[in-house]
């Protein structure tokens, strides 16, 4: 009975212990959420070969550090210096013709103006010569009617006196009128044919001065309509101007895809040299010295220590809780378990699944029910030292504390 007693009480501290560790545990896993499905991430830079070519040197190793710009393998630039020196040339070129072009924008104008303003000169003193021309012919014509009524006059004067001389030799015949009015007559007749040659004489020169009016006068005319010819065409000056400007402008264009072309030629024979994008590890080198390489070919990856953070797919079932700025414990495999503090940073907007190559599509077929697991950003806390010594890949296990 005694025994009995005395076993009693020792099951009381048991039963107590039990319940208070059994607490404690509860207390435990309700404050952290934990997973070991989690790995050491990081930023990961490919390099490679932006234009092909054959490879003169390779510069680093397998697993070497470099920095920023340091230049990792150089292609043989000779197949990209001649492009370079040709487009050069037609840059040089194409600035020459602009130059030339621009030059001709102020001429044109200048002599669109002064062809306009001289042609309209040309064409008002054309004009005016028309102008006399044909006072000095309605001149002449009226002298020459003139002279052609006093010839008309001269000649019936004449015929008269001729008439009357006929008759006077018949009475002087028959000396019925004296000599001496006879000779009067005969003076009188001779007077009218003179008159008769001196008024024909002047029609001819009034016929000849009409003549000469009428040659000026088509002179003129000739040369007004010749004025307003080139008056007319002097009006597509400013089109010619317009002409030449959009040439200039062509020119100008021509010159910027020149300019273009060798922007473009010294970049690839820039790209001949390889260099390095970031401060990091060299890994994965594919590339050696006398390969041939293609535009787009991987020579090698350049991996950052700087920027390193952990994955961790927790179970959705786990994250009703969590959220970022929650402190986390990330222990490292590679250590022997070894501890990190870091945080949550960010919990991913999708499972991982729905990013897989084939997401399951549950609204086929017969649907099992499967627990989903969401990536969760941690953040190491202790800055550069504590991510150099982690590599992106690791097996971790992380804790989480929810509460």
């Amino acid at each position: 009975m005694a025994r009995l007693l005395r076993a009693k009480w020792l099951l009381i501290p048991i039963i107590l212990i039990v319940i208070a560790g059994g607490y404690a545990a509860w207390q435990y896993f309700s404050t952290w959420e934990s997973t070991d499905d989690a790995q050491v991430d990081g930023h990961i830079h490919p390099v490679n070969a932006k234009v092909g070519g054959t490879v003169l040197t390779v510069n680093v190793n397998e697993n070497q550090h470099v920095d920023a710009g340091t230049i990792l393998a150089q292609i043989d630039p000779r197949d990209y210096e001649i492009p370079v020196k040709r487009a050069e040339a037609e840059l040089a070129q194409a600035e020459a013709t602009v130059v030339a072009a621009r030059a001709g924008v102020p001429v044109a104008s200048s002599a669109a103006g002064t062809q306009i303003t001289s042609s309209e000169a040309i064409a008002e003193r054309a004009k005016s010569g028309v102008e006399v021309a044909g006072k000095e012919l309605a001149a002449a014509q009226a002298r020459l009617n003139s002279a052609q009524a006093r010839v008309r006059e001269a000649q019936a004067n004449f015929t008269k006196a001729a008439k009357d001389l006929e008759r006077l030799k018949q009475l002087v015949a028959k000396d019925e009128i004296s000599e001496q009015q006879y000779d009067a007559a005969v003076g009188a007749a001779d007077a009218a044919h003179a008159t008769v040659e001196s008024a024909e004489a002047g029609a001819a020169q009034a016929q000849h001065e009409v003549a000469a009016a009428q040659a000026r006068t088509s002179q003129s005319q000739a040369e007004l309509q010749q004025a307003q010819a080139e008056a007319q065409g002097a009006k597509t000056a400013p089109q010619q101007v317009i002409i030449t400007k959009a040439q200039a402008q062509s020119e100008e264009a021509r010159a910027q895809l020149a300019k273009a072309a060798l922007d473009q030629a010294r970049l690839n024979l820039e790209y001949t040299t390889i260099k390095a994008p970031v401060a990091g590890i060299v890994s994965k080198k594919t590339v050696e010295a006398g390969q041939v390489m293609q535009p787009g070919q991987p020579l090698m990856a350049i991996v950052p220590q700087e920027d390193i953070w952990v994955t961790a797919n927790f179970k959705e079932t786990q994250l009703a809780n969590m959220q970022p700025g929650q402190s986390a414990s990330v222990s490292v495999d590679a250590y022997g378990g070894r501890g990190f503090n870091g945080h949550v940073d960010s919990i991913a907007s999708a499972t991982g699944a729905k990013f897989s190559l084939l997401p399951p599509e549950n609204a086929t077929g017969n649907y099992v029910k499967v627990v989903q697991r969401i990536p969760v950003k941690i953040v190491l806390d202790g800055g550069e030292e504590v991510q150099r010594q982690l590599r992106p890949g690791m097996s971790v296990v992380v804790k989480v504390r929810v509460k």
